[in-house]
């Protein structure tokens, strides 16, 4: 092989490395989150509402929206002035990551809402909607039901993985046809460990997000039994 053909295979092979390399630098900042990047963004919101008579960025969301996608942050409020640019994980920037406000009327505080779990949820509802109705399988409380999705063509269960503990978490159907992420099992698992307490009748979800830096993204309420202490659906 002469030089030319040296010089000029080393050349294809730098940049097909480096075009393999593009995307996984792509993936660390779009899907990876970073607690630099909350407290930036938790510092532009702060700035924002000081400036502006306690107004919060936040995007107009009905009333009747479930509670931990009632606020998200409207990165056109704060960016450039309070922030550069949306961060790179943002759903803004192309990332997969929702930035909300949780606790408005005490202590406005940004979490990360997955939004990997809605395009799970979106192609459920569109198999639900050509079967022409949910096939529940297992009824759990009084309105929620697991799911048969064999009847849905699904050959394996779909599942949602969480962002507190890795683990692969289920999907539930309601009676209304609405689909939920079950968190039952990451719930479980922080009782055992928290010392706070608990009250039957009370929804517990907020036990997920006060030490951590996700929300339980379409999830319905829960409460704990009061003879067993473990979490359950909580009755509408």
């Amino acid at each position: 092989m002469n030089w030319k053909a040296v010089v000029t295979l080393i050349v294809l092979t730098s940049l097909f490395l480096s075009g393999c390399m593009y995307p996984s630098e792509k993936l660390a900042e779009n899907q990876i989150p970073y607690t630099d990047q909350i407290a930036a963004v938790q510092q532009a919101v702060n700035s924002f509402k000081e400036d502006n008579g306690g107004i919060l960025p936040i995007k107009t969301r009905d009333a009747v929206t479930p509670i931990y996608q009632k606020y998200p942050i409207e990165f056109k409020k704060i960016a450039p002035k309070y922030i550069a640019e949306p961060p790179g994980n943002a759903f803004e920037s192309g990332g997969i990551f929702q930035y909300v406000l949780v606790e408005v009327e005490t202590n406005p505080t940004v979490k990360l809402l997955d939004l990997r779990m809605a395009d799970t949820i979106r192609d459920i509802n569109i198999r639900i909607k050509s079967n022409g109705y949910p096939p529940y399988k297992e009824k759990l409380a009084d309105n929620v039901y697991t799911i048969d999705f064999s009847e849905l063509g699904y050959k394996q269960e779909p599942y949602a993985i969480s962002p507190y503990s890795n683990q692969n978490l289920p999907f539930v159907v309601t009676t209304d046809a609405e689909v939920y992420v079950d968190y039952r099992q990451d719930l479980f698992q922080e009782l055992k460990k928290t010392d706070k307490k608990v009250i039957p009748g009370e929804d517990i979800r907020n036990i997920l997000v006060e030490d951590s830096m996700f929300v339980p993204a379409y999830s319905l309420p829960y409460t704990v039994d009061p003879e067993t202490n473990e979490p359950v659906f909580l009755k509408q």
